[in-house]
């Protein structure tokens, strides 16, 4: 399943997370959500509705010198991850990422690429892009949780 959404300004991008967060599927399987698109795009104010909806109070920033942000929040652990840094795909093994490989775990992982198959198989896709009124996002499943979480997301919402 794929769908364009239209986000006018950083509060749509901010209530695009937070209606991703009341639409995620129980805690009782890992799930992946990839962020792509360019710097500025929208992938850590996306990141930043979602955490903050699901209860965190602490600044929500992009952990692109530490790579990584781990957050215990609803029941779940919730892993942020920007690679944007990443020199070599072999350095996310320094980062322990297999503890993180677990049921309940949310992984929200921006520049994903980088990653070069050292990360779990995706179950969302959100690829982010700037436009003249906007930002758009181009969300694609690509599991069947994945799927679920899409149609729970687009209920009712108008692209």
């Amino acid at each position: 399943m794929n769908r364009t959404l239209r986000l006018p300004g950083e509060a749509d991008t901010l209530a695009l997370g937070a209606a991703a967060a009341r639409s995620l599927p129980p805690a009782t399987d890992l799930f992946v959500a990839e962020l792509t698109g360019d710097l500025g795009a929208g992938k850590t104010t996306f990141a930043r509705g979602l955490l903050q909806a699901l209860g965190v109070t602490r600044p929500v920033r992009s952990p692109s010198y530490g790579l990584m942000e781990l957050y215990d929040v609803a029941g779940r652990q919730v892993l942020h991850l920007d690679l944007y840094r990443l020199h070599d795909p072999g350095e996310l093994e320094n980062l322990g990422l297999r503890d993180y490989h677990q049921p309940g775990s949310l992984w929200l992982v921006e520049w994903p690429d980088r990653g070069g198959g050292h990360l779990p198989a995706a179950d969302v896709r959100l690829a982010f892009s700037p436009g003249a009124d906007g930002h758009a996002v181009d969300v694609t499943s690509h599991t069947r949780a994945g799927e679920e979480w899409l149609a729970r997301l687009l209920q009712g919402r108008d692209s």
